[in-house]
């Protein structure tokens, strides 16, 4: 029986510390391990996580404070959030929460006086295709029901451990309702990377193999390579799939040319905009795609540090994306010695902890060295002083899909998709009033009128693009296209069908 005056033992923090270097960088992801294993941050194990990393207690509380998923108090042996997103809502989460919590017999946002669970509203867990959604314990909980929550209350009151639940309750499904060119095909890992190198000509890669430069990005035969690969970046025209449009290319070399003793590449997979869930389905199915995209940027800037900040809700997929870079670098495409050139990058996982602004480029890069994640000011910019004050690419999880592919196919190709002013393809989230909500890859430039007959919502009044903070359109604009040049989209499609009001 949990008892509220009776401080716990604290050998999980121990042990955790003993993992992690005396950097204060390290501060949320301790405190994020900390929150797993004792379902809150304890005063003891605030003191000893700051002696710790040699910072005020202050400090810490403050960004335990900060961060929605992180709490001061026990949140009990089971903690059940419920996504309180638009398109839940519309699936009925309000009134499933006032279900459960009646036979939880627990007031929402209060732990029950046993200590056993507690039930939260959350904002939007990127399952909108499958909602209503939900976390159980980090875990998420997809297309719940009544009968799936009488399900989830029975095993919480019998104190079931989680492995002991039904397998379908934490089914997550991709939904990839319709590919196009990019992801139409198996993406092979190392081929892209291989490709990028070999730009310099075909024996490039021999070269570099040969070259005896301590830094292979000394050598002439890297340099080439590198180059070449920036110019096909230049030739794709790859705008930044999050939502501002920002050439990759002048991102990328600007970070190239400042003078550094290191550089950072970030993929941002924070995808915080309700109705906004590419990034997962990317995670799970094209992992290795998108870090090879991290790769080849680290290749052309010089750098020889990846971070992917990817947000709290997909704590599902850490054994998979952990897996995965082990295999990278396994065969050789991550590591001191990628493909034998000498060349290193290697890749490290920071979660996020529940915090919305962390979505901003800045905000992302105070979050990754341990602190909250506010804003800086706008300049410099974190190309030229990002992560540690050192020049960093960030870039989000479908361009550096993107960038893989352009290094495979060339920029030339990519910009024969799409429009004259968005090159290439783009996947839009479609969720809401529709048969077949999920991912849909198409070229820019199609109308909203296709998109919505594809995922058989014709029938909408209205169609929310790029979340609450975009732009809402009505029946008479569905014939307006998905592009920078018209609907510019971060590739969120909420459908309002004729019953809403």
């Amino acid at each position: 029986m949990w008892r509220e005056d009776t401080p716990p033992a604290l050998d999980a923090v121990r042990e955790t510390l003993e993992r992690h270097e005396r950097d204060s960088g390290e501060l949320l992801q301790i405190l994020i391990e900390v929150q797993h294993a004792y379902h809150y941050v304890p005063d003891g194990a605030v003191e000893l996580i700051a002696d710790h990393l040699r910072v005020s207690r202050a400090h810490v509380r403050g960004v335990v404070g900060f961060y929605s998923f992180l709490s001061n108090q026990y949140l009990g042996e089971y903690v059940l959030y419920i996504s309180d997103n638009i398109t839940d809502r519309m699936q009925g989460s309000t009134g499933l929460a006032t279900y459960v919590c009646n036979r939880l017999n627990v007031k929402l946002g209060e732990t029950r006086k046993d200590g056993r669970v507690s039930v939260h509203f959350t904002s939007c867990t990127g399952m909108c295709d499958q909602g209503p959604a939900g976390l159980i314990n980090g875990l998420a909980v997809t297309r719940l029901t009544r009968q799936r929550m009488d399900v989830i209350a029975e095993l919480i009151n019998a104190r079931a451990p989680l492995d002991d639940w039904p397998r379908d309750l934490f089914v997550v499904e991709d939904n990839f309702r319709r590919s196009d060119v990019m992801f139409r095909r198996t993406f092979e890992p190392g081929a892209a990377l291989t490709a990028a190198i070999r730009r310099g000509g075909d024996e490039t890669l021999k070269d570099i193999q040969n070259e005896e430069a301590a830094d292979p990005s000394s050598g002439h035969a890297w340099r080439r390579g590198a180059d070449e690969t920036l110019k096909e970046l230049y030739r794709s025209d790859l705008r930044g799939r999050g939502g501002a449009g920002f050439k990759a290319a002048i991102k990328w070399e600007t970070c190239r040319d400042i003078s550094a003793p290191e550089r950072f590449v970030v993929c941002n997979a924070d995808e915080g905009e309700p109705g906004t869930f590419k990034d997962r389905v990317l995670l799970s199915s094209y992992a290795d795609m998108v870090f090879e995209g991290m790769t080849i940027c680290g290749y052309v800037v010089g750098s020889s540090r990846g971070i992917l900040y990817i947000r709290q809700e997909y704590w599902y997929l850490k054994p998979h994306l952990e897996a995965v870079l082990a295999r990278r670098r396994e065969a050789d495409l991550l590591g001191r010695n990628v493909l034998g050139t000498g060349f290193a990058f290697d890749i490290d996982i920071h979660w996020g902890a529940g915090a919305y602004i962390a979505g901003m480029e800045t905000a992302l890069i105070e979050s990754v060295e341990g602190r909250r994640a506010k804003p800086r000011k706008r300049w410099p910019l974190p190309v030229v002083s990002g992560v540690n004050r050192r020049p960093t690419v960030v870039n989000n999880v479908e361009t550096f899909a993107a960038a893989a592919t352009i290094a495979l196919k060339g920029g030339a190709w990519f910009a024969g998709h799409g429009t004259s002013h968005s090159a290439g393809t783009k996947l839009f989230c479609v969720s809401g009033d529709c048969e077949r909500p999920g991912i849909y890859e198409y070229p820019f430039g199609v109308s909203v009128r296709e998109v919505l007959r594809d995922c058989g919502g014709l029938d909408a009044q209205a169609l929310q693009i790029s979340g609450p903070s975009g732009t809402t359109i009505t029946r008479l604009e569905f014939d307006r296209i998905l592009a920078f040049e018209d609907l510019s989209t971060v590739g969120t499609c909420m459908i309002f069908g004729p019953q809403r009001d």
